[in-house]
């Protein structure tokens, strides 16, 4: 009897057990409802997952002092930075700076983040892990200032893997020094550097290096600039000192700059040479004509002075001569020397005119003319002679016969000079013979200036381009 009512209750679980497992059909439909797994098929899911609904912390952070970096009192932890430049902002010559806008990416392995997975995937957090657990302490050298984006949240990226590796990336833009050398400006080349180093850990403590070597460090290809041509970026990593605290792993990004010329061909030296070859056209100017020459050169030494200020005004206070200094400071003494040339010339002119003056008092003509009413000893009438001579009628003017007699009777007369006085008399008509024509000055102005400024520039370019 009592094995029976043992098999009755067997079958019975039996019955139950096969029955709960059966589809069963929801009420007024024609669908199959499944039964709903039991507790023992939870047994396949990730590990992850169970952790997380029992309500345990996947990542103890709290069970660590994250004050200390990892493996600390062992050997320096490395930790590799590769980095891809988003822009190239802005270069300052007069603040002698950079702004450029990166990606920077930081790689080391913390075992204290490590967790158990079966799948092996990685955990991605934002911003808020990073205030509870150690990260590398890089700072940019020789930075002016810098931020990191936080729009619409901080830019900021943290990935852990299970066995403890973890990627820690941010957005930053850095205004930084550059130390550049303006003595071939605008015809130069500008070499700039970002430095990162690690703040308080020596490379005792933490080994900061470039994770793949040049192939760190990406570019955009979209990345221009207004007035430079990008040439190219490198990557560079050395040892720096301080004498306080020792020595530190130092990482560079360098890049080089070549300035656009056509900017500057425009704005200075194509203004700059047309101010000078405009004032080479006094040369072609009558020289009794005053106002148009002086007013002409005060006009190009006025403009070029515009100029040279202009161009330094946007440009640093520095202690030595630039290429653009040289180009416009010699311009600006051909287009001087072009005003003291008509100078000279006015000067001759009338330190001419009183010797001639001085000459036909001491030797007076009389060939039918009153000494005050002769003619240039080179034939040619002033405008002041012509005018003087309009007030004589035809009955003063002598003939042709009547002024041979005349210079017979004087020659004659002139024989009894001594024959010191003649040799003195012809030296002194030969040399007024070669400063009576002091616009021969303005004819040697016309070749000599322009031959020279050529020379110049052919000197000029051949050095600095």
């Amino acid at each position: 009897m009592p094995y029976l009512t043992k098999l009755i209750l067997f079958l019975f679980c039996l019955v139950v057990l096969v029955d709960s497992r059966k589809p069963r059909r929801r009420r007024g439909t024609g669908h199959l409802e499944m039964p709903k797994p039991s507790h023992l098929s939870k047994k396949n899911l990730d590990g992850t997952k169970i952790r997380k609904e029992e309500g345990r912390p996947l990542l103890r952070v709290e069970d660590h002092d994250f004050t200390m970096r990892p493996a600390f009192g062992g050997p320096a932890i490395p930790v590799g930075v590769d980095v891809q430049v988003e822009s190239l902002d802005s270069i300052s010559e007069v603040d002698m700076d950079f702004t450029m806008t990166l990606y920077l990416r930081h790689y080391w392995k913390d075992e204290r983040l490590s967790f158990p997975s079966t799948s092996n995937k990685s955990m991605t957090f934002d911003g808020r892990l990073v205030k509870k657990i150690w990260v590398p302490d890089v700072f940019f050298v020789h930075s002016k200032r810098s931020f990191t984006h936080d729009t619409t949240t901080e830019n900021i990226m943290l990935r852990v893997f299970p066995d403890g590796h973890v990627l820690y990336s941010m957005r930053i833009t850095v205004t930084a020094m550059c130390n550049m050398d303006f003595s071939h400006f605008p015809l130069d080349s500008q070499t700039c550097s970002l430095e990162l180093e690690s703040y308080a850990y020596t490379d005792e403590d933490l080994m900061l290096y470039w994770k793949n070597g040049d192939e760190s460090l990406k570019t955009d290809e979209k990345i221009s600039l207004s007035q430079f041509l990008i040439q190219k970026f490198h990557t560079t990593s050395r040892l720096a000192f301080y004498s306080s605290t020792g020595w530190y792993n130092r990482l560079y990004i360098n890049f080089t700059l070549r300035r656009h010329i056509f900017f500057f061909l425009l704005q200075t030296y194509f203004p700059a040479t047309l101010m000078v070859m405009l004032s080479w056209v006094s040369f072609w100017i009558d020289r009794r004509a005053v106002p148009a020459r002086v007013s002409l050169g005060i006009t190009t030494v006025l403009t070029m002075s515009t100029i040279i200020t202009g161009v330094n005004a946007s440009m640093p206070r520095v202690s030595y001569i630039k290429a653009v200094d040289i180009y416009l400071w010699v311009s600006f003494v051909f287009v001087f020397l072009s005003v003291l040339e008509y100078a000279a010339v006015n000067y001759l002119t009338t330190v001419q005119e009183r010797k001639e003056r001085k000459l036909r008092e001491k030797f007076p003509c009389e060939c039918g003319m009153l000494p005050s009413r002769t003619m240039m000893l080179d034939g040619s009438y002033s405008e002041s002679e012509a005018n003087s001579l309009a007030g004589y009628t035809r009955s003063h003017i002598l003939t042709e016969e009547e002024r041979q007699d005349k210079i017979v009777v004087h020659l004659a007369l002139s024989n009894e000079s001594s024959s010191s006085r003649k040799k003195g008399l012809l030296k002194g008509q030969m040399g007024l013979r070669i400063f009576q024509n002091t616009h021969a000055i303005d004819k040697y102005s016309r070749l000599i200036f322009p031959a020279s400024y050529i020379f110049f520039n052919l000197i000029y370019w051949s050095v600095f381009s």
